[in-house]
This record gives C-alpha cells, sequence and structure tokens, in this order.
C-alpha cells in the first residue's frame, strides 16, 4: 500500500513541474509516465486521465489558500499583515502556475471543476471583503463596504491574471520567474492607495517601496 501511495505521489509532483515548466496542454500522460520512468497503464492505476490529475493538483491549491486566507484571531489587522496575505497568496500562485495560465482552457475542459473553481473563487472574495473591513476598524484603509467590494474583486482580477500579463509582456512562460511574480504585490498595494487612512501612509508606502519590481520589457506608453 505505501508503494501505491508513493508512486501516486510522484506522479502529482512530476505532474506539477511538468504543467509549470511547459505548460498543461503540452504535456499528456505518456509525457508524465516517462518522465517517471514507468508505463501508462502504471499511471491509469492511479489516474483515469489527466483532467483528474489536473483536479488533484487544484485541490490542493485550493486547501492551501482557503488555510490562510483569514482573519488573525483575537487581534486588530497591522500594516504589514497586507505583506502576509499577498505573499502567501502569490507564493501559492507561483507553486500552481500552470492553472493560472490557461485557467480558461482548464475549466472548459472540466465542467466539474469549473464549478469548484467558482465555489473557490466566492469563498475567496468573501474572505478578502472580510479581510479590508479588518483594515477598516483597524484605521489602516478609510472606505465604505461597497468600496471595500469593488477593491477584493479588482486585488482577485489583478492576481489571477498576473503570471498571464507577465506571459504576454515577456518571452512567454519560460521567462516566468518568483521576482516579477512579486511585482503583483506591488499592483495589488498600489490599488490601495487612495484609501489608505493618514496615520498608515508611511507605512504604507513603505511597504509598496519593499515591493517594486521593474518589469522589462514592459509596453512603453510614451512610444507610439
Amino acid at each position: 500500500m505505501a508503494s501505491r501511495t508513493k508512486t501516486r505521489d510522484r506522479i502529482i509532483q512530476a505532474s506539477l513541474g511538468l504543467f509549470n515548466a511547459q505548460g498543461e496542454r503540452n504535456v499528456t500522460t505518456n509525457h508524465i509516465a516517462a518522465h517517471l520512468g514507468i508505463s501508462p497503464g502504471n499511471l491509469y492505476y492511479h489516474f483515469p486521465n489527466k483532467q483528474a490529475i489536473v483536479a488533484e493538483l487544484f485541490g490542493q491549491y485550493e486547501s492551501r489558500v482557503d488555510q490562510f486566507l483569514r482573519l488573525p484571531p483575537e487581534r486588530e489587522m497591522q500594516v504589514q499583515d497586507k505583506a502576509l496575505y499577498l505573499e502567501a497568496l502569490l507564493g501559492a500562485m507561483w507553486d500552481y502556475r500552470f492553472l493560472h495560465r490557461d485557467l480558461e482552457g482548464l475549466l472548459d475542459a472540466n465542467p466539474q471543476l469549473a464549478q469548484r473553481y467558482q465555489a473557490f473563487a466566492g469563498r475567496c472574495l468573501r474572505h478578502a471583503r472580510a479581510i479590508y473591513q479588518g483594515f477598516v476598524d483597524a484605521g489602516i484603509l478609510l472606505m465604505d463596504p461597497l468600496q471595500a467590494e469593488a477593491l477584493a474583486l479588482n486585488a482577485w482580477i489583478v492576481l489571477t491574471s498576473w503570471v498571464r500579463f507577465l506571459g504576454t509582456v515577456g518571452a512567454g512562460a519560460g521567462s516566468l520567474d518568483q521576482l516579477q511574480l512579486r511585482r503583483g504585490i506591488y499592483q495589488v498595494l498600489a490599488l490601495e492607495s487612495g484609501f489608505v487612512a493618514p496615520g498608515a501612509r508611511e507605512a504604507v508606502a513603505a511597504l509598496q517601496q519593499q515591493y517594486f519590481v521593474e518589469l522589462d520589457p514592459l509596453p512603453d506608453s510614451r512610444g507610439v
């Protein structure tokens, strides 16, 4: 039984590495089996198809995000909490970055996964609104509930599309690195700039500077 579990775990880990490096569309179950040095039949014993592997990996990603996207218990929010949440989220996005390269294609190919993702996104947005409200309650941000809802949605759009954005302005998927991904934290912090309370502006500005990363190449707005 332990050997079977070990093989299953190896398939999951190898698939994640191959999907991240080459893109899920470009990797077949035969590629995964060959990479591991096992027969396709051995792989199919554990997973009937590639969709099942993708669903397993999404479950890992979903569980990881669900664990940290919560308000801290029994204390007020602090400016540094912004970095903690965004670091954790972008770390998960980096480790499972293949999910964000072709999310629409993955969901179109698997209606059950699409339903799971819709529920996951809804939970994330609810928790994000609660977190922003926590910053309001702590006197760090100044906004009403409607503004908090809009900010949570805008932050979600930026973060979940950041991997694809980097692929369009760089040399493609192979050019992605974690440093570029960190610029996504700055982009979300920039969305909040107009809502920062006077007493927190210096600390938030220092946090923004910490996460600013030059992106090269970027479209030149001063060009044609």
